[in-house]
């Protein structure tokens, strides 16, 4: 089977090599962002199999990211990665369609790796 494709856009130079180094060993094909333009350019390119978006980021933030990408033209799950604990932005993400919201201080590699695999095997589940 091929590795899945996630694309994700994160802003913190330090962030974007730890995801990018875990989610390659466990076997996904990573393609990283530095902004939400680029996030836009890599989507609009290949459609992942999976986003990991950064709510604040320069250029165009992970909301801006979503708005481009409705869910109902989506193939793809989304996951928001934030600084900040604001049920505003949380409300805003559901709204826009995200699939779940994670604060940065409270999550672990393992966790974000654990449920990009969950959302994965239901997406699995539903396409075939």
């Amino acid at each position: 089977m091929d590795k899945f494709n996630i694309v994700i856009a994160e802003d913190d130079a330090v962030l974007r090599e730890v995801y990018q180094k875990k989610f390659t060993l466990s076997g996904y094909d990573i393609r990283i962002a530095q902004n939400g333009e680029e996030a836009v350019a890599l989507i609009t390119q290949k459609a992942p199999d999976f986003a990991i978006l950064d709510v604040h980021m320069p250029v165009l933030d992970g909301f801006g990211v979503l708005r481009k990408f409705p869910r109902a033209s989506r193939s793809f799950p989304v996951i928001m990665l934030t600084n900040y604990d604001e049920e505003s932005n949380k409300k805003l993400g559901n709204e826009l369609g995200a699939d779940d919201y994670f604060v940065k201080s409270e999550m672990t590699i393992k966790s974000l790796l654990t449920m990009v695999e969950t959302l994965l095997k239901a997406k699995r589940m539903w396409s075939t």
